[in-house]
């Protein structure tokens, strides 16, 4: 079974005609996902972009947490397991260099779940495993994504 997704990216150069030779271009665009908001993105600050929009690490390391979440929310479910609460602070480590070229070397997930059995407590951080199997992104990634869980009642 295959789905397909699309996105429609849409940039214009701001520069003025005395600014052609400029180095830099203007890295902030637009991208639309068919009956979605628009999402407006830039390069991260370090690469010149604008800040205070989303880049497109923030959007890789955004999936990968969001992913991850609704793989184990689906495990749980699978084995009985009620989440009251789930949060996490990833965090991914990019490499760039020296030709300017880089690359994610890792993503730590730091879920934190809150589920309302205490004799499931360890069965509940186990799962983290299965959701990172299960994670379609997680599986389409070239390295690693690593879990520091925990659980509480």
């Amino acid at each position: 079974m295959k789905h397909l997704f699309k996105a429609e990216l849409n940039w214009t150069s701001d520069k003025k005609q005395e600014e052609s030779t400029s180095k830099f271009y203007n890295k902030s665009h637009k991208i639309q996902i068919e009956k979605k908001p628009v999402l407006n993105v830039s390069a991260a600050k370090a690469f010149k972009g604008d800040p205070s929009l989303y880049n497109p690490e923030d959007l890789l390391l955004s999936s990968l947490v969001s992913c991850h979440m609704m793989s184990y929310l689906y495990v749980c479910s699978q084995n009985g397991i009620e989440v009251l609460e789930y949060s996490d602070n990833a965090q991914a480590t990019l490499e760039v260099s020296p030709d300017g070229s880089g690359r994610f070397v890792e993503v730590r997930l730091y879920p934190k779940v809150k589920i309302s059995n205490p004799d499931q407590i360890e069965l509940a951080l186990e799962l983290h495993f299965k959701a990172n199997q299960l994670c379609f992104i997680a599986n389409s990634c070239n390295f690693q994504v690593l879990h520091e869980a925990s659980c509480e009642v």
